[in-house]
């Protein structure tokens, strides 16, 4: 179970094959901050602008969406985003759960559309808004399992 008590700054990824979203959250208070869109080639991200995204934040927790299907099962998209939470993990030794993500990218777009009618979401997209999402989620049930 992990620490709820703690103030932590947690980072969440929305993982695509082709972009993630990225999210950072204050556990104190509770935020969760979409980041424009992260790209991502055949899913494999530039680790280097990653890692610098990263040092920038200082995050204490990783979050990273687990795309299950609507059954629960695993798809290839799910084996893909474990991958990637498994080398972000060794890649910076900070602590990553997956988190079931779905319906995040529908609720995300309903968001979305809502920020964008205030003219207050110009360079984010969905994928972001699902981010933040997760560790939305995260702060009201923190339960996730390891890569």
């Amino acid at each position: 179970m992990p620490d709820t008590l703690t103030p932590q700054l947690i980072m969440a990824f929305d993982f695509g094959t082709q972009k993630m979203g990225i999210a950072v959250g204050q556990s104190l208070i509770e935020s969760a901050t979409p980041l424009p869109l992260f790209p991502m080639k055949d899913g494999i991200p530039d680790w280097n602008s990653l890692l610098k995204i990263i040092q920038q934040h200082q995050p204490t927790l990783f979050l990273v969406g687990l795309p299950l299907n609507m059954d629960e099962s695993e798809s290839e998209l799910s084996l893909r985003a474990r991958k990637f939470a498994r080398r972000l993990r060794h890649q910076t030794n900070i602590d990553t759960r997956m988190v079931d993500e779905r319906l995040t990218t529908r609720e995300a777009r309903d968001d979305l559309e809502y920020y964008q009618a205030q003219g207050r979401a110009k360079r984010l997209a969905a994928d972001s808004f699902a981010a933040a999402l997760l560790i939305q989620s995260w702060y009201r049930h923190p339960v996730g399992v390891q890569p």
